[in-house]
């Protein structure tokens, strides 16, 4: 249990009883007892104190750890609110550090986005952003930001004495960079989403063609039953595994044929279902099989709703099916194929994330939106200098781009903006 604030200490002491020794240093572990009203001991603690502003929230911490067990948890969470404590609102420990400064806004939903890490790839890219990353990326174009407006602004207090600070090319050659590190930061987030967000890819094809063997493939584990009988899967199976470090959403679909059978006609319908939600779709075909007018369908069907790649799977049966350019070719059963596959998928949903994952990239759909208001304000600042218009209009523009970096580090956000954040948090973070 952690406290939190100037009371923390006094409060542990209400509820704690310490063995007669030295002074509780900060950053100091001690053994105590804790105890009910009557002074009878409940679990044996270690408390730890934290003094401000050496804490993660910058103010006096005290973390008490217990033994574990629910109900002995509860009741010291029970007795620190008799001393005087209250329960922590959704992410108000980390707001608290935000608002003391110990942490600036994107760091503080890093934290957020690290304790629903899902892989751990996304969790090394929230902690990095934890350490400020985004921040420092974001600082030299502040920084230019900032210098270009005091020229602009020079140039409107010498404008009544028709002395000419700077040129439009001289202004251009400052305002370039600054919109094209913010557009590259911005277009970033295509792939950030996909790290955050991962992706839903379906596996559809005909009957018997080894669907859901390579569903078990891709997985490395035997997730869907696989048989020699046509139509055995009959519904939707679905499982998450990590490609490339970004979550996919593996979804083995209904074998799609002409049937009579109400339950196998309800998972066929729920297979196209599948294709025009996924965000990639793998077409399988049979390439034991020559190619049947129903795979080409499918794989015109999958084409018209987006991304798909088709896969002749029984490559190591002998081949009877006229592969065409960019088909892969794989054995499910055997595993051969399974390593370029992958990597066609990853190139597929993320082909510049090699790029991305060098440079740094954002995942956040408010950091883009943001960056992206800035964006549009440096471009119209860029017109107004290509016009030769009054360095006024310039000085506005330049001023809205510095309020939306602003607003995403938190340097002028809003209280709604806040709670909106915070609120998304868990209790005690």
């Amino acid at each position: 249990m952690r406290l939190s604030g100037a009371g923390a200490r006094p409060i542990a002491g209400r509820i704690l009883r310490f063995a007669p020794a030295a002074e509780w240093q900060p950053r100091t572990a001690r053994m105590a007892e804790l105890i009910d009203e009557e002074g009878r001991m409940v679990d044996q603690v270690v408390a730890t104190w934290f003094a401000r502003p050496n804490s993660y929230t910058a103010e006096d911490v005290v973390e008490i750890s217990c033994h574990g067990a629910p109900v002995v948890l509860r009741f010291c969470v029970a007795r620190a609110v008799e001393a005087g404590a209250r329960p922590a609102e959704p992410g108000e420990f980390t707001l608290r550090a935000f608002l003391n400064g110990r942490l600036d806004l994107p760091q503080a939903e890093a934290v957020r986005d690290l304790i629903e890490a899902t892989t751990l790839y996304q969790a090394r890219v929230a902690a990095e952003q934890t350490t400020g990353a985004l921040s420092r990326r974001l600082a030299p174009l502040k920084n230019q930001l900032c210098d270009l407006i005091a020229l602009v602004e020079a140039g409107l207090d010498f404008a009544e004495d028709d002395v000419p600070v700077a040129s439009a090319e001289a202004l251009l050659a400052r305002l370039d960079p600054v919109l094209a590190g913010i557009s590259r930061l911005a277009a970033s987030y295509a792939y950030g989403k996909l790290v955050h967000e991962g992706i839903a890819l379906a596996i559809a094809g005909c009957p018997n063609v080894g669907k859901s063997s390579l569903f078990n493939r891709l997985l490395e584990r035997d997730r869907a039953i696989v048989t020699e009988v046509p139509g055995t899967t009959r519904d939707t199976v679905s499982e998450t595994a990590t490609l490339a470090g970004i979550p996919v959403k593996f979804i083995d679909t209904a074998g799609v044929r002409a049937s009579a059978d109400r339950v196998e006609s309800l998972g066929i319908e729920r297979t196209y279902d599948a294709i025009s939600e996924a965000d990639l779709t793998l077409v399988v075909i049979d390439a034991s099989m020559p190619v049947e007018a129903a795979d080409i369908e499918l794989v015109r069907h999958a084409a018209e709703r987006g991304r798909h790649l088709v896969v002749a799977n029984k490559c190591d049966l002998a081949r009877r099916a006229a592969i065409e350019p960019g088909w892969i070719e794989v054995s499910a059963l055997k595993g051969n194929g399974i390593g370029a596959l992958r990597e066609r998928i990853a190139d597929t949903i993320a082909p510049e994330g090699g790029v991305e994952r060098e440079t740094g990239f954002i995942t956040s759909l408010r950091h883009e939106q943001l960056l992206l208001q800035a964006q549009a304000h440096i471009e119209k600042a860029r017109k107004a200098v290509v016009r030769g218009e009054h360095h006024d209009l310039l000085a506005v523009d330049l001023y809205g781009a510095l309020q939306a970096i602003d607003e995403l580090t938190g340097a002028t956000t809003a209280d709604d903006i806040l709670n909106r954040i915070f609120s998304t948090f868990c209790i005690g973070k």
